[in-house]
């Protein structure tokens, strides 16, 4: 779609400039503004780029008067740690470029329309208890809530209190969420294929923590497309998505299978460390060992060599957490949905 071009105006842009730039009506307008469902997902992205152009803001003020909404949406990161203090979820926030990369998506959907996300980090049992109270109370319309744990409590407490909300990743109990997700099994499957395809045999893999869904199924896809190219064990080793777990499990394959020629890691950052540690061993990738990792993140193009990568559309898929959210609050009454996106194979030096 061309982008719609800033247009000349003699005073503060209204709805109907916006209506204008777009080329539809002002109650279109108004609909894709307040997140009404059934608009053309065409015309809400026309929309969004004339509301930019112009340079309109909508007036929360006057819309909370009528739509008894907040215009607030919430943007929560939460982990599973107790009630005592626990760093590791703020710490991942700002380390890890994952996060970075849903926050974009979701700021990129919203600011067109003139809202922003409230950010909240629920690293602790008391933090969850706040983000709950704080969602009860009305002080967002939704939350968007991003789980690093599979024994997180917080998505099931927010749904239980009745809060629309939209998940980014599967849950890891059955629970009513709507949620966005990227296909890991499949995503697993081209690393595998990669591998197999540039003559690795001896191949091993680091998965992230198995208690976490997306975990066991990058892991499981994976041994799944192996053993469809005839080689029925794949040795695993488990990290926790950092850079310093990913160093830890290519120390223990490397000294209990000295022959590797093939590594596949389950995020980007765990195949940064692999590679360090490689180095460090005097083999040389991709001569002696191929590897490749899952995400497409910053860490695959800033390590060296380039990592070859699985990517999961991040961006785009926190965009639509995001939309769906916007219909949740617009029509509570629907039922809960689930998007899945294709991931993509990114080849670059590694493999």
């Amino acid at each position: 779609m061309s982008e719609v071009l800033r247009p000349a105006l003699s005073g503060p842009p209204t709805l109907e400039d916006v209506a204008r730039v777009a080329g539809v009506s002002r109650a279109t307008v108004s609909r894709v503004i307040n997140g009404t469902r059934n608009v053309d997902p065409a015309i809400q992205e026309t929309v969004r780029q004339a509301i930019a152009a112009t340079g309109y803001v909508p007036n929360t003020a006057a819309r909370s008067l009528v739509t008894r909404r907040t215009g607030a949406i919430a943007l929560v990161v939460s982990g599973a740690g107790g009630p005592g203090p626990d760093d590791a979820v703020r710490s991942e926030v700002f380390v890890d470029p994952f996060f970075g990369r849903v926050v974009s998506g979701v700021v990129g959907f919203l600011r067109p329309l003139g809202m922003h996300p409230v950010l909240m980090l629920a690293e602790t049992g008391q933090a969850r208890d706040q983000v709950v109270a704080y969602l009860r109370q009305g002080n967002a319309d939704g939350a968007m809530l991003v789980s690093t744990h599979a024994g997180d409590p917080l998505p099931e407490q927010i749904t239980e209190a009745g809060v629309p909300a939209v998940l980014f990743a599967r849950p890891a109990r059955p629970i009513p969420i709507s949620y966005v997700d990227v296909a890991h099994q499949d995503g697993a499957r081209l690393a595998a294929d990669r591998l197999v395809e540039r003559g690795c045999r001896e191949v091993v893999t680091i998965s992230g923590p198995l208690d976490v869904p997306a975990s066991q199924d990058r892991l499981t896809g994976f041994r799944e497309a192996m053993a469809r190219h005839g080689i029925p064990y794949v040795p695993c080793a488990e990290g926790n998505f950092t850079q310093d777990s990913g160093e830890a499990a290519m120390e223990r394959l490397l000294a209990e299978h000295p022959r590797l020629d093939g590594v596949f890691a389950a995020n980007d950052l765990m195949a940064q460390g692999a590679l360090l540690v490689l180095r460090d061993h005097g083999r040389h990738v991709p001569d002696d060992v191929k590897v490749i990792g899952f995400d497409d993140s910053s860490a695959a193009t800033a390590s060296r060599p380039a990592l070859t990568t699985v990517r999961q559309p991040v961006e785009d898929m926190a965009g639509e957490m995001a939309r769906l959210l916007l219909d949740r609050i617009s029509t509570p009454q629907q039922r809960i949905t689930s998007v899945i996106f294709e991931p993509t194979l990114v080849i670059r030096q590694s493999a």
